[in-house]
């Protein structure tokens, strides 16, 4: 019996010729990621050695990675504080692949990792956050994990107890037409599926479509598969691949693409063509309340937010920026845009978007997590309607529980706040 993407990856990964879905295993982890939570990592860790006498050191400080993106600048003084404990550990410990708060190299997490070349396809890669699932857009198994397992990761080298997970095989076919991204793809998936369709399920991510699409939408696709309840989203490694990790991130090594096997065992199939997809919304106050814009349009709106992990690349302030070109952000209505990485940011700056879209009336903020989350930079009033491309719209995600948060693509934010109401692009 053949074997998916990821029942090979974890096979190899811990020292097996095969594993079947349900098989409990512990991987040799390639990368593991962690944020400002890293403080919280580090106490587990510390507690691990303690009242053993041995030094507590990590076991590989060039495979773990530590970006400050989810409150950056520190916003109080208890996150500075943290933030301070992460880069004395750092220090000590000899991490090299630390990105602190600086314009030079800084960014949100699930950008740095493949800007940066530290994902590999066939590598196994876990993080403290649950949008980890991300970089499975470049053929690795990621998937997130919490402080305790994290702390046992820097320890031995290994993720403790991980079943192998069933895979849905996902078959798009057929050209995107125009304005119908990656994100109305991702949304119409979860839709589909709802959010527990793929509970302790890997998505994978085949057909035309796929193999077409660039990195920037694979990294959309995989980001938010966990909203479908996904331990992971990953797609085949191919030409785009090696393109990405070559020409972007500028990787020399051998790469190893791992592909599933003809005769692999999938837990569903789910056919979608492309060409019948139009701009879609995920709706109040579920990622999976997915309705095609057209069915809300009109809906006044307070906020319009471009960026993050999910939507922050260059492509997507491109379209939004052409969008809103001579045009003026509606009155009552405040835009922001949070460039996913530092390097994003400076190279929009050079093509002139982030111009256009300041004269257009939009606020450009620095890369990070903080308006998403709803931590700082954006939170919202009582009563207030936001319009985002990030990738979560449950009550109070952006900071305030009697808002209301609705879910699209970089093309219907832009339009969208033009208008001042929720607009289908196509009729821009």
């Amino acid at each position: 019996m053949g074997m998916t993407i990821v029942e090979k990856i974890l096979a190899r990964a811990a020292g097996k010729s095969t594993v079947k879905v349900g098989d409990v295993v512990e991987p040799a982890v390639d990368l593991a990621m962690s944020h400002e939570n890293g403080a919280l990592v580090i106490n587990q860790f510390n507690e691990v050695y303690k009242g053993t006498g041995l030094d507590a050191r990590v076991w590989a400080p060039s495979k773990i990675a530590i970006i400050f993106d989810h409150r950056v600048p520190a916003e109080t003084a208890k996150t500075a504080t943290n933030q301070k404990k992460i880069r004395d550990f750092v220090a000590k410990q000899g991490i090299t692949r630390f990105h602190d708060v600086r314009g030079d190299e800084g960014g949100i997490c699930h950008q740095i990792l493949p800007e940066y070349g530290y994902v590999r396809p066939g590598g196994v890669v876990v993080g403290t956050d649950s949008h980890t699932t991300s970089h499975g857009a470049l053929g690795a198994f990621a998937f997130g994990i919490g402080a305790t397992e994290m702390a046992a990761v820097w320890a031995l080298g290994k993720a403790l107890n991980v079943e192998v997970p069933a895979t849905i095989k996902v078959v798009v076919t057929g050209d995107l037409p125009q304005y119908v991204a990656p994100k109305d793809l991702i949304l119409h998936l979860v839709g589909l599926l709802t959010a527990e369709g793929a509970n302790f399920r890997v998505i994978e991510f085949h057909g035309d479509t796929i193999r077409r699409m660039s990195t920037s939408g694979r990294l959309t696709l995989c980001n938010m598969s966990v909203e479908a309840g996904a331990t992971s989203g990953i797609v085949p490694a191919d030409d785009e691949t090696e393109r990405h990790l070559r020409e972007e991130a500028g990787v020399t090594d051998r790469l190893d693409r791992v592909t599933p096997d003809a005769d692999a065992v999938y837990a569903r199939v789910v056919q979608i063509d492309a060409t019948t997809l139009v701009p879609q919304i995920a709706c109040p106050h579920t990622v999976d309340n997915v309705k095609p814009v057209s069915a809300v349009a009109g809906t006044k709106i307070q906020q319009v937010v471009i960026g993050s992990c999910t939507n922050g690349r260059l492509d997507d302030l491109e379209i939004a920026a052409r969008l809103l070109d001579g045009k003026k952000v509606a009155s009552g209505v405040r835009m922001l845009v949070f460039p996913a990485s530092w390097r994003i940011y400076k190279e929009a700056m050079k093509r002139g978007y982030l111009m256009q879209l300041a004269d257009a009336g939009a606020v450009i903020v620095n890369p990070g997590c903080g308006c998403c989350l709803g931590v700082h930079q954006g939170a919202l009033g009582d009563g207030e309607v936001a319009l985002s491309t990030t990738n979560r719209n449950f009550k109070g995600r952006m900071g305030n529980p009697q808002s209301e948060v609705y879910l699209c693509s970089p093309a219907v934010a832009a339009v969208s706040a033009a208008r001042g109401v929720i607009s289908d692009p196509r009729g821009n």
